[in-house]
């Protein structure tokens, strides 16, 4: 479990450093992302118009990762300071082609940064865009969060992810850190301590998940 977690944690430091947008057009500083208050929608509907003008149809979603500004397990009201969505798309060059994972971070004062590193993303199915009406937002994943009866990890990270196991499951809001989570069923609300992909199975080497 401590090497999925700390996967999907790393996906807000992904890539060494990140470099502005080349070009304003392609990912817009509207003004709801220039708020006080991030919004994960927003975000998610921003970078996907942004990898269609860049990539067309050649992607995928596969995480969206929120750094919020206060931990889980003090007082919070689940405000944001950062977003990053990951994509992974296909680099057409005619001849040949590439595959390349992207990854679009949001600022709360209402920047925006881009990055790209050749290679597969790994650990998650993608996220499905036939969901993306119905999934339960950021914001109302945190609410269950805070309103169940289970301890809150220590913890400023929640991302929304579907990872790769031996049962197929729901895109998921993993609230926590590496030794404890809250997994948010991101379609029925349904809270867990752990991931539900690898629920009923035996964990290879006592650590997965």
């Amino acid at each position: 479990m401590k090497k999925v977690i700390f996967m999907a944690l790393m996906s807000l430091v992904l890539f060494g450093s990140c470099t502005k947008c080349s070009t304003k057009e392609n990912i817009k500083e509207t003004s709801e992302l220039q708020t006080a208050q991030l919004k994960v929608a927003n975000t998610i509907s921003t970078d996907k118009e942004f990898m269609f003008l860049n990539y067309g149809g050649n992607y995928r979603w596969y995480e969206t990762c929120v750094l919020m500004k206060d931990f889980l397990d003090e007082d919070t009201d689940g405000s944001i300071e950062e977003v990053v969505n990951v994509f992974q798309a296909i680099k057409d060059y005619g001849q040949t082609f590439d595959t390349e994972v992207v990854k679009v971070q949001h600022f709360e004062n209402g920047e925006s940064a881009c990055d790209s590193v050749h290679g597969f993303w790994i650990e998650d199915s993608p996220l499905n865009d036939s969901l993306e009406c119905k999934y339960i937002s950021y914001e109302e994943a945190f609410e269950l969060v805070m309103k169940v009866n289970l301890p809150k990890p220590h913890t400023r990270n929640a991302i929304l992810r579907n990872p790769i196991g031996p049962k197929a499951i729901n895109p998921q809001w993993v609230f926590g850190n590496i030794s404890e989570q809250l997994w948010v069923d991101a379609i029925t609300g349904d809270i867990k301590t752990s991931n539900p992909a690898f629920e009923g199975f035996n964990m290879p080497l006592g650590e997965w998940p």
